[in-house]
């Protein structure tokens, strides 16, 4: 084998993240980029003490390296059945490694578990809610690895089709602009523990943040004084002295002995909550509060969660806290693992009988039959279940625990932060939930997750305290510039975490995707409503209501009749097939119309006007009674284009020196033709009133 000196920034990268405790990104491009994990997993092995780390390989179809078949081979190889040449690296790889292959569609099950390594291949597939989700599995000095295939520049992937656009595209509007992409590529330039490397290893000019890198000296982990006074206080009090011990933190340490004392009293109470970011400790601090109600005598424990394999930390800690507890395998306690083959044999059951019968166990979200014959109920990772279930388990059981993420990465987020924990305090005189904030995954300052979170807007901060309310007459509509919004531009950058805020407050269901889709789609505008800006004023007027709408209708007679017919509907239209389906209108759907998908007022600025304001210009920009006054055509639409085309080993990634208008009044922007403007909502009376104020008029109901 030949052999090749290879970047020295690449182990220097390593090392810094394993001595600082902080996770490296790198994007492999080329097709042979596969070929080069095993030598970043090398340098990743020579640079910890630990245990060899696991690799989290998650592909979008079947990689037979990885899946069953990889495994089986890399079996008969460390039996001496298969021998294996020397160039071939990535057997060897395979047979020393532990490694967890992963379709993206079963990514629900890596939330609350832990790897050292997660490789991400097949990049059209990936989607948002998937980079979180894969992402925050990776503990601190770990390894994210992109696999990108050939390309001739960066640029390409503004073009590349995400797998994700088919369900953007409606027929009239199929021109998918990849602005995501764009921002993500700039970003990963901005990011300064990510190197982008060809297939042979050499460092693409895309990383010239990181065209410097000093090796640093290791930083020891500092353990909290309180930490070890709080364990010393507690080491002659069972079950919560050996239980704490086994806390990294304090404020995990505090939020376990909240846990431990409400189960002491042994009453009905109200629900406790814990919410923090993801790599927190809420799973193990849910589970040694499991082993502290096992201790105290608690016989129904049960347990819920999207996935049973969401579990695997819970569970981990649920024994390790018995074994401090001094309790035994086989003599007091047995362990049952599910028989499904989709749940990889996750525990699903423990059985303890030491002084009486007592259980834990898994049950599904909406399994609500049991939980009036519980004693404990504990939902973890409350924050990718439907409300509906989680409020059951919180009302029905006598006591609930309840942990959620609240940085947004999947399902309601903060939205169940903000409506379920209110309701529950005001309703039960629940305590206020108990947050962790600091991070025990990895260590604090960990820049991946800084990324990740600007990224994906994902810890937008709460909107700020309104000054003043301006009448709404005097507040105007604008529309918003998608191209200029994904710019990556830092002033662009502040408004779109100001919207994303602002969406977050307004309790809507909101996820990562939600980002995508409203840079991608391309029957999606943006329009914001505007308080008056003060004479000689240099910065942005404060947003006091977003409207996101969607562009519908212009369908082909070939459509509607294949509806009608054959049952066959196109993604999106919404409007247009269900009032074709449910009155047989084969001339409604040909109209052009648009739909209101989310109308969001600013939390300081709720029930004063300014929603109405916002929808009566909208109706009025659509209707013709805002001319368009500039007849020039927009340069927003116009693309910067470079003199030369760069190759990949020579181009720069840098965000463009002239972005175009961020915002335009409604008269320098030609509208859209419409027919109509309609919503669909979910309905509550308040909601009705509000709309038909507007004269919009129910013409279905479900």
């Amino acid at each position: 084998m030949v052999k090749k000196k290879i970047d020295n920034r690449i182990r220097v990268m390593i090392e810094n993240g394993v001595k600082l405790g902080h996770r490296t990104m790198f994007l492999l491009v080329g097709d042979k980029s596969r070929d080069q994990v095993p030598i970043l997993y090398d340098m990743l092995v020579k640079s910890t003490v630990k245990a060899r780390p696991t690799v989290l390989w998650c592909y979008k179809n079947k990689d037979e390296a990885i899946s069953n078949h990889g495994r089986k081979r890399a079996k008969k190889i460390a039996a001496g059945k298969l021998e294996v040449s020397e160039e071939s690296l990535f057997d060897s790889f395979r047979v020393a490694t532990t490694i967890h292959g992963r379709y993206y569609s079963e990514s629900h099950a890596m939330l609350g578990q832990t790897y050292g390594v997660c490789v991400l291949q097949d990049f059209e597939a990936l989607t948002p809610n998937l980079m979180a989700r894969t992402i925050e599995t990776v503990e601190g000095g770990g390894l994210i690895i992109f696999l990108l295939k050939t390309m001739d520049s960066l640029r390409q992937l503004h073009s590349i089709s995400m797998d994700v656009h088919s369900r953007f595209k409606t027929e009239a509007y199929d021109t998918v602009v990849n602005r995501f992409n764009e921002r993500f590529l700039l970003s990963l330039a901005d990011n300064p523990r990510c190197l982008v490397l060809d297939d042979s290893l050499t460092v693409l000019p895309i990383s010239s943040k990181t065209a410097q890198i000093e090796p640093v000296d290791a930083v020891p982990e500092r353990v909290n004084p309180k930490l070890t006074d709080l364990v010393t206080s507690l080491s002659d009090t069972p079950p919560a002295g050996p239980l704490v011990a086994l806390c990294r933190t304090y404020e995990q340490a505090t939020a376990l002995v909240a846990l431990i004392n409400t189960l002491a009293d042994k009453q009905t109470r109200p629900p406790h909550c814990l919410t923090a970011a993801r790599g927190r400790g809420k799973s193990a601090c849910l589970g040694l509060a499991v082993s502290a109600a096992v201790a105290l005598g608690y016989v129904n424990i049960y347990v819920t969660s999207p996935h049973p394999e969401n579990l695997i930390t819970l569970f981990e800690f649920v024994l390790k806290g018995l074994d401090a507890c001094l309790y035994q395998e086989h003599i007091d306690y047995n362990i049952v693992r599910s028989t499904n083959p989709d749940f990889k044999k996750a525990i699903v059951r423990i059985n303890i009988a030491r002084n009486s019968r007592q259980t834990v166990q898994y049950i599904t979200p909406d399994d609500h039959s049991l939980l009036s014959v519980a004693d404990l109920v504990l939902v973890d990772e409350a924050a990718a279940i439907p409300l509906v279930h989680v409020a059951a388990a919180a009302s029905k059981a006598p006591l609930a625990f309840l942990s959620s993420t609240v940085s947004g990465y999947e399902g309601t987020g903060r939205a169940l932060s903000l409506k379920l924990f209110a309701q529950l305090q005001n309703e039960n005189n629940a305590p206020p939930p108990i947050k962790l904030e600091e991070p025990i995954r990895y260590r604090a300052g960990d820049p991946i997750e800084g990324w990740l979170n600007s990224f994906l807007c994902l810890e937008a901060p709460p909107p700020s305290v309104g000054v003043g309310s301006p009448p709404p007459a005097a507040c105007e509509l604008l529309r918003v510039n998608r191209d200029a919004l994904f710019c990556y531009h830092r002033a662009a950058e502040a408004v779109l975490h100001r919207l994303v805020a602002i969406y977050v407050a307004s309790h809507y269901k909101n996820s990562p995707n939600d980002i995508q889709l409203l840079a991608d789609a391309p029957a999606h505008c943006l329009f914001v409503l505007l308080a008056p800006t003060p004479p000689k004023s240099t910065s942005m007027p404060e947003i006091l209501c977003v409207i996101q709408l969607c562009l519908e209708g212009s369908l082909s007679d070939r459509s509607v009749k294949d509806s009608l017919g054959r049952g066959r509907k196109a993604a999106g239209d919404l409007i247009p097939w269900n009032i074709c389906e449910q009155f047989g209108d084969k001339d409604f759907p040909k109209l052009s119309g648009a739909r209101v998908v989310r109308i969001a007022t600013h939390p300081s600025y709720q029930r004063m006007g300014y929603g109405k304001r916002a929808l009566q210009q909208l109706a009025a920009y659509y209707m013709g009674d805002i001319p368009c006054l500039d007849e020039t055509p927009s340069d927003d639409e116009e693309k910067e284009t470079t003199g030369k085309a760069d190759s990949l080993h020579t181009e720069t990634i840098v965000p463009r020196s002239k972005p175009p208008t961020l915002l335009k009044r409604l008269t320098e922007v030609r509208p859209e033709h419409l027919d109509y403007l309609g919503t669909s909502f979910g309905l509550t009376e308040e909601l009705l009133k509000f709309w038909k104020s507007q004269k919009y008029m129910p013409v279905y109901l479900r």
